[in-house]
């Protein structure tokens, strides 16, 4: 079986990127490659045309690798309910729920899907690019991970480290990884990444020297920091983050109120990407009350969240903004929190319906089913593709693609819908004439998907012109023996 996997020094190193970059710089190269993470905790999740639910970023780099995305890219999917509970897919469908004093005796069969799903992904294409999570020396989950070098050993893959030198401590974080695995797990590594570097290579390379030296990694190479790059990103903390874009005019403000269960916060991705439109992620109540338009996203949890509204004081700020004619859009949670009533007995254990906002004419009602699904749709004369997940039900008219509206309060439970060029500056139109702002679209901006496309190609680029490409090649075709 020819693999690699692509582990960081920790969460938001750059796995995704490297990963991502990988997998189109091979692909283009003739390689059938297909990515992989056997296990993946956000909230931040894809619908395939299956019907597969999987991680945001394992359906990107399927896409890099020109494969279709399925469950076999991602079969372990964690999204968290609470600091202690998290909701589990198992190939692409609902599995249970585990809190967190039972994950350790239910790993054995996540252990096992994921072990099945790397078999058989790895039967049908020539490499498979694995994507670690978090850092694999977690010493403290280390005897039953299947995730980073558990999956490794079991598979013998040769290991890149990749570490992210902006936020600091680069080569203690890539001495101290490798210092604090045990031996058969060191000789997997075999080599480093450093990502997001900017200044004078000269000044890094002794202390690149150094490390190689005491731990006899090589370094693989140094990718330099470039703002147009930006990811599906299984991190909240990073929505909404891309580079640099010309401005059109007066900007149309967007406040995107960051949940504490944010889910599916790429959908505001869109709105960031296209020009003279400022997003920003904010909890802060002014913020909210003065942006041209407020999103409510997904969440998790929506009675929860809704009480964290209530208890922010942004509850109200929504129902100011109503009562004034603001333009408002709730998307799936957020959708749910606008009803006039919430009966949620799945993810918060409330058999009783509880008061919602009451900004929007419907009533929710959660199934313990889940709706899995790539809805299509118009609006006007655009058309409108999305995509669900939820539990929840709204007995909306449709008046909106996958929900209704009331004045300036939109609702929808479609996930993705803002990523079609024609809808979202048709609507942000209609937005900012209610808003009073004087932003319209520019003519001839590149559309969202082209800007995802290229980005995926610069990442190809990077790696490709960077990183010593045919040494990780070279690496892809190893196979260390495998542990049983």
């Amino acid at each position: 079986m020819a693999g690699l996997l692509v582990a960081g020094t920790s969460s938001d190193a750059g796995k995704t990127v490297v990963t991502t970059g990988l997998c189109r710089a091979f692909a283009r190269r003739g390689v059938r490659v297909a990515p992989f993470k056997a296990q993946n905790m956000s909230n931040n999740s894809m619908v395939c045309r299956d019907g597969a639910e999987i991680g945001r970023a394992q359906y990107l780099q399927a896409l890099a690798a020109r494969v279709e995305p399925s469950a076999l890219h991602n079969p372990v999917l964690l999204k968290p309910a609470s600091d202690r509970t998290a909701f589990v897919v198992v190939d692409g469908r609902p599995w249970g729920r585990l809190r967190a004093g039972e994950y350790a005796t239910g790993r054995g069969e996540l252990a096992a899907a994921s072990f099945a799903a790397y078999e058989r992904l790895a039967a049908s294409c020539e490499l498979v690019l694995v994507e670690g999570a978090g850092s694999p020396a977690e010493v403290n989950l280390r005897e039953n991970d299947f995730v980073n070098l558990g999956l490794a050993r079991r598979f013998g893959l040769p290991t890149i480290l990749v570490g992210d030198i902006d936020r600091g401590g680069l080569l203690a974080a890539l001495f101290g990884t490798w210092g604090l695995l045990d031996p058969d797990d060191r000789a997997l590594l075999a080599g480093y990444v450093v990502n997001k570097f900017r200044g004078d290579l000269d000044v890094l390379r002794p202390g690149l020297d150094t490390v190689t030296e005491r731990t006899g990694m090589p370094c693989l190479g140094v990718l330099p920091w470039v703002e147009e790059v930006w990811l599906d990103s299984e991190d909240t903390l990073v929505v909404g983050r891309l580079g640099p874009q010309e401005t059109a005019g007066d900007a149309l403000t967007v406040a995107v109120v960051r949940l504490p269960r944010i889910s599916n916060a790429t959908d505001v991705d869109a709105l960031a990407a296209e020009p003279g439109v400022d997003v920003r992620v904010t909890t802060d109540p002014e913020v909210c009350r003065a942006a041209h338009l407020l999103v409510l996203p997904g969440s998790r949890a929506t009675l929860a969240d809704l009480a964290w509204l209530r208890e922010r004081g942004l509850a109200q700020v929504v129902l100011d903004r109503a009562r004034l004619g603001r333009p408002v859009l709730g998307i799936c949670g957020g959708y749910q929190m606008l009803a006039r009533t919430i009966e949620d007995g799945v993810e918060s254990d409330v058999e009783a319906p509880r008061p919602g906002l009451g900004l929007l004419d419907v009533a929710i009602r959660f199934r313990h089913e889940k709706v899995l699904g790539r809805p299509q749709g118009r609006w006007r004369e655009h058309a409108v593709e999305g995509y669900e997940i939820h539990h929840g039900i709204a007995d909306d008219d449709g008046a909106f693609p996958g929900g209704t509206v009331a004045g300036s309060v939109w609702g929808t439970m479609w996930h993705g819908t803002l990523e079609g060029d024609g809808f979202r500056r048709a609507w942000l139109t209609e937005v900012a004439q209610r808003a009073g702002a004087r932003w319209r679209p520019h003519p001839g901006a590149v559309g969202f998907a082209t800007r995802r496309e290229r980005m995926v190609e610069l990442l190809a680029d990077l790696v490709e012109e960077h990183l010593d490409f045919d040494r990780i090649a070279e690496l892809g075709r190893t196979a260390y023996p495998p542990t049983p």
